[in-house]
């Protein structure tokens, strides 16, 4: 868009606070896209969705480190504000938030949310700290901004599920709502990550979309689900990914498929989770089936 006015950015949730509450007196409405940034095509149809739903729209990047384990990418993860904030002023932002880990965290910091249910399994098993952080991360951002609705790309669907059930349980006022997961060209689930990619590992890497296509399809039949599964785990293996898993869950909760195979009356009440390793980077990816 021309025309559009300089960025606000916020570094402090005094700040974000101030702003956030003229546009409550004037009985305006505004969106969360909470992001770590390195934003992408992903990132930016969620604030495209948002500028849809409200008068404003703030755009949170930060680079939470309690959501990452010793030996994980913390200091590798790419942290790109200025090209970020670049990127955002062709669209109605109302705020960038770009706190430091100290205003998240202050000294003595000592609270976190635990969790259950659908942050149980998948994710939990390979990266046990990962929700917690993530949990504790996104209540301090709801909290610090009050936003009447926040949006969360389905590509981390597990996380979405979590976010939206203990915004539930925790009765935070904040509609959470999902968007789709946006792919590159060739299929590929767009992520932040696949920077991390080389030319063979980025050209390899589709084959992960591929492989569980197929195997949707297989489950979608009426397959037996165990076998289905496991030939996908395989052709994973053979294609040079090292899975972490791939895995049927229902849609609403994530509670594991337990049927021998899939009626027809259940197309389309479950997903297809898969995560793998290609050489050092993690790719995670879900499809409907």
């Amino acid at each position: 868009m021309t025309g559009t006015p300089p960025l606000t950015i916020a570094r402090t949730i005094t700040d974000l606070r101030t702003i956030t509450k003229n546009w409550r007196q004037k009985g305006e409405t505004f969106a969360m896209v909470p992001t770590m940034g390195a934003l992408h095509a992903g990132h930016l149809s969620l604030v495209e969705q948002a500028q849809t739903l409200a008068d404003h729209v703030i755009v949170s990047i930060f680079v939470n480190p309690t959501q990452f384990a010793p030996n994980e990418d913390f200091d590798a993860y790419p942290r790109t504000e200025q090209e970020d904030c670049a990127k955002l002023a062709n669209y109605r932002i109302g705020a960038v938030f770009c706190p430091s880990a100290r205003e998240m965290y202050p000294d003595g910091f000592c609270t976190h949310v635990t969790l259950d249910g659908p942050a149980k399994g998948l994710e939990s098993d390979f990266r046990p700290h990962f929700f917690q952080g993530v949990a504790t991360v996104v209540t301090k951002l709801l909290l610090a901004a009050h936003p009447d609705l926040a949006i969360f790309g389905e590509k981390d669907f597990q996380q979405l599920r979590v976010i939206q059930r203990f915004a539930k349980d925790l009765n935070i006022p904040t509609q959470i709502l999902g968007g789709p997961t946006m792919r590159e060209a060739d299929g590929l689930a767009m992520s932040s990550r696949n920077a991390y990619l080389s030319v063979d590992e980025r050209a390899q890497a589709v084959k992960l979309i591929t492989i569980m296509r197929q195997t949707a399809n297989r489950l979608q039949k009426g397959d037996l689900c165990k076998a289905a599964l496991e030939d996908g785990m395989q052709a994973l293996k053979e294609a040079g990914f090292t899975p972490d898993y791939l895995s049927l869950h229902e849609s609403h909760d994530l509670a594991t498929f337990k049927g021998a195979s899939l009626t027809q009356e259940q197309i389309g009440q479950f997903r297809l989770l898969a995560a793998v390793w290609l050489g050092k980077t993690r790719l995670i990816d879900n499809i409907e089936v």
